[in-house]
């Protein structure tokens, strides 16, 4: 195995385009997933990588460089919106763990429970992709295509998350639920963004993760409750309007149990975004 300590994103990308190479930022996903194999290609690290680490405003919305680590996103000075995205931050692992693990690491691992993607679909995200043969953008739902698999070639690497502005007064959340409290996978987790305007659910978006085999929005169940006075948006969160989630079953539950637990973590998710609204 050949290790790589890429200076720029230049090297990092030809190494890649050169085959056989992997890539990795902070390797907290990674190196367990590799287990006792061997590995007998190059390495690249991309940690040291200054553009692609950091959140910064643009003149449409916001950038996530793909070497962000957790602790950056809960430290950034960021809108209610993201509040989900922060909160779920909290939940990767232990603190050694955020001040390491990055946001793309997190995406391109591709996992059910990956912590960040329920948040980032509420927020719309787009994930960059670079090559040596340019860049390309897509949605980051789009990205995901089922456990541990995207849509990133080998010769790619995801460099920058990009969230578009978002409707004034947008306020988000993140529950998840686990077997314990803490360094936990999730069993069914919840990301809500959502807007109010006189009362009423301008807007309002829900993302479930480790529910299925990729995370998704739940986007009838959105529909349903746009236009709702904000007092009745717990009643109609349905056990019935949430059918199309599917969820899996593994060592850490049963379909059955997230099907009837996903309707508890949703509501406990909007109640906490409402907590929020101004």
């Amino acid at each position: 195995m050949s290790y790589i300590t890429a200076t720029t994103l230049e090297d990092a990308l030809d190494a890649l385009a050169a085959g056989s190479a992997s890539v990795i930022a902070g390797g907290t996903d990674w190196f367990p997933a590799q287990g006792d194999r061997h590995f007998d290609g190059t390495l690249v690290d991309i940690s040291r990588l200054t553009e692609l680490r950091g959140v910064t405003k643009t003149d449409t919305g916001w950038r996530i460089g793909a070497a962000t680590t957790w602790t950056d996103i809960i430290k950034a000075d960021l809108p209610p919106a993201f509040n989900g995205l922060k909160l779920a931050a909290r939940e990767v692992g232990s603190v050694q763990i955020q001040n390491t693990g990055t946001l793309a690491g997190n995406l391109c691992n591709a996992s059910p429970a990956a912590d960040g993607v329920p948040p980032l679909l509420t927020l719309d995200a787009t994930v960059e992709l670079s090559s040596t043969q340019g860049t390309r953008q897509m949605p980051l739902g789009a990205f995901l295509q089922g456990v541990r698999k995207t849509d990133r070639a080998a010769h790619e690497i995801l460099t920058a998350v990009y969230v578009p502005d978002l409707p004034k007064g947008s306020t988000g959340s993140f529950v998840k639920l686990g077997a314990r409290k803490y360094l936990v996978i999730s069993i069914c987790m919840v990301a809500v963004l959502v807007t109010v305007r006189g009362g009423l659910v301008s807007d309002i978006r829900i993302g479930v993760g480790a529910a299925s085999p990729t995370a998704q929005r739940l986007t009838a169940l959105e529909d349903s409750l746009r236009g709702l006075p904000v007092d009745g948006l717990i009643k109609a969160v349905t056990d019935e309007v949430i059918l199309a989630l599917s969820p899996i079953s593994d060592v850490r539950a049963s379909a059955d149990y997230r099907q009837s637990a996903a309707p508890q973590v949703i509501r406990r998710a909007i109640t906490l975004a409402l907590e929020g609204v101004a």
